[in-house]
C-alpha cells in the first residue's frame, strides 16, 4: 500500500469496526441530509429486495469514496487506488468472482481508478428499512428525472402513454436548484396526460470528511448512485425496466481531445456502462426478476430530443427552463442564481439542440462561449469543440475511445455522432455571425 492508497469501511447498522487502523470509517454521516430523506423509504409501496438494497448501499459507499479520495494527491493527478469494504445482506452472492469482476470493471471504466471492493455480512437492519407506504399506488414505469432537458422530454412523452398505471420519476435533489427541478416537474404535470405521474425525491449531498479540505471535484460515480436509486425504487414497485433518458450524443460523449478520452469525460450512460450495469444486476438479482436499465433516447441527438419534447406538448419556455450544465453557476459559492453557465460542453450541446428544434434559444446563460472577454480557462470547451468540428470523425475514433458492447451497431452510432456534429456546427455559424456584427 502506498501513501496515496485509501481504504474506506462503510459502517454497518450495528456499528461494526474496521479490521485495522488502515481503514477509515464512513457511513450515514457522510451525507448532509437525514437518512430518511436520502433514500425515500416512506414513499415506497412495497419492500425492497435485499439485492437492490445492497446495490444501493454499495453505490452510496462508492460515491462517498469517490468524493473523499482526492485525485490531487496521486502521481498522475487522476488514477487512484481505492479499497472499499461494504456490508451486504446477500453476502455469498456478492462474493462470487463473476459479481466482483462486473462491479470492479464498472467502477474502473466510470472513474479510471483501480478499485478493490470487499464484502462482509450485514448483521442487522434498521427498522426503517422495512417501512413501506401501502397507500402509494404501484407504478408501471420508472425513469430518472434530473430536471434536465432529456429527462423532461422523455417524461412528457411517456405521460401521454395510454395507461392508467402511474409513471414514477425518481429525482435526486440538487442543492441550489430545487426550485428549478420542481418547476420542470410541474411542466410535466401541466400536460395533463392520461396517466398519473408521481415523483420520488431523493438526496445525495456529501458532507465534508472532517479535514477542512475541499472534496474531490470530479464525481464519476454519481450516475451509478442515481441508477442504483432508481433500480431500488423500481424493485419496490415491481417494475422490471428503469429508463435513464440521455441523448445518444452525450451518452457516447466522444472526446473533443485525446485528453478527454475514457473516464476523463463522463460515461455514466455510455452503452458499455449500461451493459456492465445490467450484467451486474443480472448476477446479483433474484431469479426471474430480469431487471434492466435502458436509455430510451440512445439513438437521438439533443436536437431530436428537443423536437420530441415539443411534439409531446412542451413549450419553448418549458425546454429552456431546464438544467443541462455540468457546473451550474447556482451550485457555485457566490455564483449567480442561474442553472446553466453556457460555456461547458453540455451547455454547448444544449444550445445546439434548442437551435435545431426551435431556431432560437432563449435560455438565460451566464456567458457566451465566443465572447471576447471570456477568461481563457472558461473558453476551453469552446476552443476544443471548434477544433473537433474542423477535423473528420471516423469509425476508428468511435471504437478507440470506450468500447461498444456486443450487439451495438457502430455504423448507427457513427451516424448519430454525424447528426450531432451538424447540430453543433450551427454554433460556429452563430459565432461567425456575432463576430461579423461586432466588426460592423
Amino acid at each position: 500500500m502506498t501513501s496515496s492508497d485509501r481504504c474506506l469501511w462503510w459502517r454497518g447498522p450495528q456499528g461494526d469496526r474496521p479490521r485495522d487502523d488502515s481503514w477509515t470509517e464512513i457511513g450515514e454521516e457522510a451525507f448532509q441530509e437525514k437518512e430518511r430523506r436520502i433514500i425515500g423509504r416512506d414513499r415506497l409501496p412495497g419492500p425492497v429486495p435485499d439485492w437492490a438494497e445492497d446495490l444501493f448501499r454499495i453505490a452510496r459507499a462508492a460515491f462517498i469514496a469517490d468524493k473523499y479520495v482526492r485525485r490531487s494527491v496521486v502521481q498522475d493527478r487522476w488514477t487512484r487506488r481505492i479499497s472499499l469494504a461494504v456490508p451486504v445482506t446477500e453476502h455469498e452472492r456478492w462474493q462470487t468472482a463473476v459479481v466482483r469482476t462486473h462491479l470492479t470493471a464498472l467502477l474502473q471504466i466510470l472513474t479510471g481508478d483501480l478499485w478493490d471492493v470487499d464484502f462482509r455480512p450485514l448483521t442487522g437492519h434498521y427498522v426503517q428499512e422495512a417501512m413501506v407506504c401501502p397507500e402509494e399506488p404501484r407504478a408501471s414505469e420508472v425513469a430518472l428525472f434530473s430536471g434536465g432537458l432529456d429527462s423532461l422530454s422523455w417524461a412528457a412523452t411517456r405521460s401521454h402513454a395510454d395507461t392508467l398505471r402511474p409513471l414514477l420519476l425518481v429525482m435526486f435533489r440538487e442543492i441550489g436548484l430545487l426550485r428549478l427541478q420542481r418547476q420542470v416537474f410541474e411542466a410535466v404535470e401541466r400536460l395533463d396526460g392520461p396517466r398519473p405521474v408521481m415523483l420520488l425525491p431523493m438526496s445525495q449531498t456529501p458532507a465534508g470528511d472532517g479535514s477542512g479540505l475541499r472534496l474531490e471535484t470530479s464525481s464519476r460515480t454519481r450516475g451509478l448512485l442515481y441508477a442504483a436509486g432508481a433500480i431500488r425504487a423500481a424493485a419496490a414497485h415491481g417494475v422490471g425496466i428503469v429508463h435513464i433518458p440521455e441523448n445518444g450524443q452525450l451518452a457516447l460523449n466522444p472526446p473533443l481531445t485525446p485528453a478527454r478520452s475514457a473516464a476523463c469525460s463522463t460515461r455514466s450512460v455510455h452503452p458499455w456502462t449500461l451493459d456492465r450495469l445490467n450484467a451486474l444486476v443480472a448476477a446479483v438479482g433474484d431469479a426471474g426478476s430480469a431487471m434492466r436499465v435502458v436509455n430510451p433516447l440512445a439513438r437521438l441527438t439533443k436536437g431530436e430530443v428537443c423536437m420530441a419534447g415539443r411534439d409531446a406538448g412542451l413549450t419553448s419556455s418549458d425546454l429552456e427552463s431546464t438544467l443541462s450544465c455540468g457546473k451550474p453557476p447556482a451550485r457555485r459559492s457566490g455564483g449567480p442564481p442561474l442553472a446553466n453557465c453556457g460555456v461547458c460542453f453540455p451547455c454547448l450541446v444544449r444550445r445546439s439542440g434548442l437551435l435545431h428544434a426551435n431556431g432560437t434559444d432563449g435560455t438565460r446563460y451566464e456567458a457566451l462561449p465566443w465572447a471576447g472577454d471570456l477568461p481563457f480557462d472558461r473558453s476551453t470547451d469552446w476552443r476544443a469543440l471548434q477544433r473537433w468540428l474542423l477535423n473528420r470523425y471516423t469509425l476508428p475514433d468511435l471504437l478507440t475511445d470506450t468500447p461498444l458492447p456486443p450487439g451495438t451497431d457502430p455504423i448507427t452510432a457513427l451516424d448519430l455522432i454525424r447528426r450531432g456534429r451538424e447540430e453543433l456546427a450551427q454554433l460556429l455559424r452563430l459565432s461567425d455571425a456575432a463576430g461579423s456584427a461586432d466588426a460592423a
